[in-house]
């Protein structure tokens, strides 16, 4: 398993890690993504750590907390051997200070989250979304008071804008306060936004990238295709609600594409669309998620194996969109505002 450094930080991470949105599958939103027990998830892990990941990404808000109790539960015994990331932000219960990245929310929501892992330190802790009712310094301030008192590891900001980041990096490093060093957000190859704003800055700022929903809503894992709409997995069961909408004619150009590399290499669509984000700039992780240890295996295998130049090329031309402005118009001026990638 390959390792990667983690943003400007000197923690190193497999390049991928193990998403357990479908631990507990509890509530009505998340019984869609998948509802794995105890038992199905402590053989997940099983895997994953014969395969060299020990790497598992949480939430507070999946299925209630009960994706949290149920990885606690699956990882005793064996929390040294593991790297254990979660988040807090979005609402959390009924109380009108049960949401936010304030003080008092994020003190209670990390204590509730170690409470729930069974842990006495949680190695990454994410901001799930941007706060703007809450000063950025106090937000901070309450993360570095965490992070010193041995609760936290490192942290890191979720689907923040770009000048969001930069705000919180700029105050972090005004008052010498804890960093963020990852941003964990949403790109794949029907998705990449985030090339425009978020990966020039964490090029220029050492912010890695940890990627969430890597096969784009489960559209990329081979089940659709030309004339062939979806009939199982997470999309066909309900479980695309609140992802981005794709035109079906870019969704199939994409999956042409993959289809043919897929060939070529002899590996699967959506282990060919994994390997396709390890090429790209600040990528230090992949959260793969799975619903059974068939998915989890094939996911596994996007390592150990690489796509040839030409095969990103024809991968990034089929995926290639028209960006807003001012990013189309900053393509004019590569002379002296180069970009990362070719968009």
């Amino acid at each position: 398993m390959e390792h990667r450094q983690f943003g400007r930080s000197g923690l190193t991470v497999p390049v991928l890690s193990l998403g357990t949105g479908t631990f507990g599958g509890t509530d009505a939103f998340f019984k869609t993504w998948g509802s794995t027990d105890v038992a199905q998830a402590s053989r997940l892990i099983d895997i994953c750590l014969e395969s060299g990941v020990n790497f598992l990404d949480t939430a507070d808000i999946y299925s209630s907390g009960d994706s949290e109790k149920i990885l606690g539960e699956a990882i005793k015994g064996r929390r040294d051997r593991l790297l254990i990331s979660t988040k807090a932000t979005f609402r959390s219960g009924d109380d009108p200070n049960a949401v936010g990245s304030s003080r008092h929310h994020l003190i209670r929501s990390c204590e509730a989250s170690l409470k729930r892992l069974g842990t006495d330190h949680i190695d990454v802790y994410f901001m799930h979304g941007f706060d703007a009712l809450t000063p950025v310094e106090e937000t901070l301030r309450a993360l570095d008071d965490l992070t010193r008192s041995g609760k936290i590891g490192y942290i890191g900001a979720s689907n923040f804008s770009g000048w969001q980041l930069m705000k919180a990096l700029a105050t972090s490093e005004r008052y010498g306060l804890a960093r963020y060093v990852v941003y964990q957000g949403y790109y794949s190859l029907i998705g990449r936004h985030y090339e425009w704003e978020l990966m020039p800055l964490g090029l220029d700022q050492g912010v890695g990238l940890m990627v969430w929903s890597p096969l784009g809503w489960g559209r990329l894992t081979g089940k659709i295709r030309r004339g062939q709409p979806a009939s199982s997995g997470r999309i066909a069961s309900g479980g695309a609600e609140g992802g981005p909408t794709v035109s079906e004619e870019y969704l199939y150009s994409v999956v042409d594409a993959l289809d043919a590399v897929a060939e070529e290499t002899g590996k699967t669509v959506s282990q060919v669309a994994l390997a396709w984000l390890l090429t790209r700039p600040t990528v230090c992780n992949i959260v793969i998620g799975a619903r059974n240890e068939e998915q989890l295996r094939q996911n596994l295998g996007a390592v150990g194996w690489s796509l040839t130049p030409d095969q990103i090329a024809r991968l990034d031309a089929a995926s290639r969109e028209n960006p807003v402005y001012p990013y189309w118009h900053q393509m004019g001026f590569d002379e002296r505002n180069p970009k990362p990638t070719a968009w």
